[in-house]
């Protein structure tokens, strides 16, 4: 059976991708993650499942989506496969033409709420292309994933049909407890530096937390922007860009951190119902986070408390829950404490029970044998 799961990034850091896509190569299927070639792009990371990228003229924007799907449906078109898993709105379309064309099995990823993140709300003509697409395709599509409890109702309650919940958790690693800490205390962003991110709050609060550094790993539409403001800040000893850090990478560099940062501003219902991997690899690696308060994180917390929720993002309330962190040490502990406890549970060998379910049940229902 050959799958060919198809995403807009270049692949490297796409760690849930990676681990689907593994997950399913050891199950004994065949499989293709297909995505895009950028121009500061890593050479692929050997895997146990095959890897491609597109190349496109354009990088971003509009001309980018059209030309990635006009690319990626002339490739798919002529591909021997029979699911065809597409990865969020961005790729929907031409999976969905050329499933429906070639009568094979797809299947509709959604990573987040992509008509409601910060980048369409606000644009109502964009975002209702998109909608569009949305009630083109996903009404059509038997088999569907999302990343949360939240996201799902939502999914379930507009489109009648069920939304199989795929957490976004990483493997499980054995953390040593004994690991030693950076000093001064790190705060650790993992991510894109996209909009909505609260990483310019974040920054505009380091002033205030002088014996702390922030370091930042990732890039994104923000990443000069935010470089100029600690530069303007004059914080360029206390902040420090990482860049992109392959998942190895950052699995070793996370347990030497202090705190984890999952801040959100509440720009629309893909971040408030946002239930975010990085989370999960701060559990993993035994580090308290500090998250925003939303559904999906104060439900994580009942089951165990590994995390400090704020209510906004206000420099006050910043400083002040980095410092009630580090200057309530038996708290932190707690919080420590409750993440190698969590850890043993949240992690991909774990939810990866729910992907082979469901790829059984597509085989069933299909009549696909290997």
């Amino acid at each position: 059976l050959k799958i060919i799961c198809t995403v807009t990034n270049d692949l490297t850091y796409d760690q849930r991708m990676i681990r689907i896509c593994t997950t399913l190569a050891q199950a004994g299927y065949e499989v293709i993650l297909l995505g895009r070639q950028q121009k500061k792009s890593q050479p692929i990371q050997q895997q146990l499942f095959l890897q491609k990228r597109l190349t496109c003229f354009f990088q971003k924007g509009k001309w980018f989506y059209i030309e990635y799907n006009i690319r990626l449906f002339c490739y798919l078109l002529f591909q021997k496969v029979e699911v065809l898993y597409a990865v969020d709105l961005d790729t929907i379309l031409p999976c969905f033409l050329v499933a429906k064309w070639r009568r094979k099995v797809i299947v509709y990823d959604a990573h987040e709420y992509f008509t409601q993140t910060p980048e369409l709300v606000n644009r109502k003509l964009v975002q209702s292309i998109w909608k569009w697409i949305e009630r083109f395709t996903v009404l059509k599509i038997p088999y569907c994933i999302t990343v949360g409890d939240g996201l799902a109702q939502l999914f379930e309650h507009q489109y009648q049909k069920r939304f199989t919940v795929l957490r976004n958790m990483p493997f499980r690693t054995e953390v040593n407890s004994s690991t030693l800490k950076h000093q001064p205390p790190v705060l650790l962003y993992q991510g894109a530096l996209n909009a909505g991110r609260g990483l310019e709050e974040m920054i505009a609060a380091m002033p205030y937390l002088l014996e702390v550094e922030l370091w930042i790993a990732g890039e994104g539409d923000l990443s000069s922007l935010l470089r100029q403001k600690v530069a303007d800040l004059n914080l360029s000893q206390q902040v420090k860009f990482l860049g992109y850090i392959t998942p190895e990478n950052l699995k070793k560099l996370t347990p030497k951190v202090t705190i984890g940062l999952n801040l959100l501003e509440n720009k629309g219902l893909s971040y408030y119902y946002s239930l975010a991997n990085k989370v999960f690899d701060y559990v993993q690696a035994g580090v308290p986070c500090i998250n925003m308060d939303f559904p999906e994180y104060r439900y994580l917390n009942t089951k165990y408390e590994v995390a400090l929720l704020i209510p906004d993002l206000e420099i006050t309330t910043l400083v002040n829950a980095v410092n009630e962190l580090l200057q309530q040490p038996t708290y932190y502990q707690m919080l420590q404490q409750n993440c190698y406890l969590a850890a043993q549970y949240w992690h991909w060998e774990q939810e990866q029970k729910e992907l082979i379910e469901l790829f059984q049940r597509i085989k069933t229902e299909n009549f696909l044998t290997l």
